[in-house]
């Protein structure tokens, strides 16, 4: 993959279906990842559409990201949604979150892409970028050391306090610790989500009950880290978080370099980044994987975010058999769970589907690693979504569109990645 698209491109059909989504899912300095079930800007969506924008709009990538740390708390954290303005068809909204941050958010994280993709805006063009990266460096900093401080377990591995921190909200990898959270007293509260996408295709009221429980546990603590520490009963040390954390902090070190800025300490938390991953080597199994923090039991699972590692600059042998078993079994890219696994679904959000930006960071980390695999990704990626739109996420079986339709970051993935030639 390369940086830069050659001035003498030529844009096709699909090229500008892509664009004119980011386009209309801009809401002036952000972007929406699509109309009605997403209404405001979220964390990785929006650095993903900043990858998007950055093929016809440079300025406007680098504004989506400037948006986006405008949110960032004192403490370093970012949230994973900015409620910039109110919109009454999604819930849970700011009254139900109760933060005080600079602008309305929730209290929880997303994995930190922009950390990675920043330097992906500033290396197309250096010129232009410089003194925008200076001014987000410091702040990128302070979310990696945020990370760093609340969110790193005693083996050193990075995890969640919430399965919508993770971004892979009803994946397999919680249900463990979900088991351990008891919604007693969560009260009536009216999902939205469902009235937007089929509820076949997303999480169970089970998981919502103790979302909402999570997220109102958060507000009487009033999201202090270290309250939220104490007695925490979900603690989940996820792969997505570390691999793209550890992408992160590379790329700063990279950029940090490159433009003379003060990169003290980032190769000491890469190295203890790089060795607290070992700790999410599920030895029993043979792969990558998440584990309750609680109880120390794992969640043996082969998710695509075990394909992560390579993103992340972490190798191991046996995830190359693993990702070619995934393929051998799924046509559309690598899914949320290995088909084999008896808790896979096709179509239930991060149970089975597939999705085109995760596709795109094992893709282009297995690629980087010299791992022939990577093209295969992409490949089949691209031709997902040719067939099947710019939709949320994807049948891996079928190529099947599902969840939300119009969405930002496959549109974003079509245009960075998948719709170029390898």
């Amino acid at each position: 993959m390369t940086d830069t698209l050659p001035p003498e491109a030529v844009f096709s059909e699909r090229d500008e279906a892509a664009k004119a989504i980011l386009i209309a899912n801009d809401r002036g300095g952000y972007t929406v990842p699509t109309a009605g079930l997403y209404p405001y800007q979220w964390n990785w969506d929006s650095a993903f559409a900043a990858l998007g924008f950055a093929r016809f709009d440079l300025n406007r990538a680098w504004q989506e990201i400037e948006t986006l740390f405008t949110g960032q708390w004192e403490s370093g954290m970012v949230p994973h949604i900015l409620f910039h303005k109110p919109d009454p068809g999604y819930f849970p909204g700011p009254d139900v979150w109760g933060c005080n941050g600079p602008i309305a958010s929730s209290g929880i994280t997303q994995p930190p892409v922009a950390l990675s993709f920043a330097p992906r805006l500033l290396r197309q063009d250096p010129d232009f970028g410089a003194e925008r990266f200076r001014a987000l460096y410091p702040k990128m900093r302070a979310w990696a050391d945020w990370f760093l401080r609340w969110r790193r377990d005693e083996k050193g591995a990075i995890f969640v306090i919430h399965p919508w921190e993770s971004g892979r909200d009803n994946a397999v990898d919680w249900d463990n610790a979900m088991e351990g959270v008891d919604p007693q007293g969560v009260g009536y509260y009216e999902r939205r989500d469902t009235q937007h996408v089929d509820a076949s295709m997303r999480p169970t009221k089970y998981d919502y009950d103790r979302y909402i429980w999570l997220v109102q546990r958060g507000k009487r603590l009033g999201w202090d880290d270290a309250a939220m520490a104490e007695g925490n009963p979900f603690r989940v040390a996820d792969p997505t978080m570390h691999f793209i954390l550890l992408r992160g902090l590379r790329e700063l070190l990279v950029a940090g370099d490159h433009l003379g800025l003060d990169t003290e300490g980032l190769e000491a938390q890469i190295a203890g980044l790089e060795e607290g991953a070992k700790a999410l080597w599920n030895t029993g199994m043979g792969f990558f994987d998440s584990y309750n923090c609680n109880n120390g039991i794992w969640a043996n699972a082969l998710t695509n975010a075990s394909f992560l590692c390579w993103f992340g600059g972490v190798s191991a042998p046996e995830m190359d058999r693993h990702l070619q078993r995934v393929l051998d079994a799924a046509p559309y890219g690598v899914p949320s769970l290995a088909p084999f696994d008896p808790r896979f679904d096709a179509k239930r959000y991060w149970r089975g589907p597939t999705w085109a930006m995760m596709n795109m960071m094992i893709g282009e980390g297995a690629a980087e690693a010299g791992i022939a695999l990577g093209e295969e990704v992409r490949k089949r990626t691209q031709e997902v979504i040719a067939n099947y739109g710019f939709v949320e996420y994807f049948d891996p079986m079928t190529g099947e569109a599902a969840g939300g339709k119009a969405f930002t970051w496959t549109a974003a993935v079509w245009l960075a990645w998948a719709g170029k030639e390898g």
